[in-house]
């Protein structure tokens, strides 16, 4: 029986506390809590930087992570290489800050008719119509 009695008071602290990490969920929406904006596109700039070197400065607000910031200059140099007449692009570095809300995204790729050599790669179509699927928008 005295263990019934240690348990009890820890029990709804243990289970209150869980519900504290639920999402909230109010009209079918569920959230962290607070009104964040998803994700959004603020646009491209794109400069050649010498031959097949280019520049991709991309910029994000809202509910965006350093990833869809690297996956927004894939598709950006993606569809510049397919603008371009090529099919294929290779990273070379990506450099990302965010300030206040606002992501930036420094990115430079090459560009080539054929697949260059590296491990970091993009078939410039493929990219292009996976971009297209998940709603990612190119230059």
């Amino acid at each position: 029986m005295q263990l019934n009695a240690h348990i009890s008071p820890i029990v709804p602290a243990l289970a209150l506390g869980l519900s504290a990490c639920q999402p909230v969920c109010s009209g079918g929406a569920c959230g962290s809590g607070a009104d964040l904006p998803e994700a959004e596109y603020l646009g491209v700039e794109t400069r050649l930087l010498e031959g097949d070197l280019v520049n991709f400065r991309v910029r994000m607000a809202g509910l965006a992570t350093e990833a869809d910031v690297q996956a927004y200059a894939e598709c950006a140099a993606a569809q510049y290489a397919l603008i371009r007449g090529f099919g294929f692009a290779r990273h070379v570095r990506t450099q990302v800050n965010e300030n206040k809300g606002t992501w930036q995204g420094d990115a430079v790729y090459t560009i080539s008719p054929a697949l260059p050599r590296g491990l970091k790669t993009i078939d410039a179509e493929v990219t292009v119509a996976n971009c297209a699927e998940n709603g990612i928008p190119t230059v």
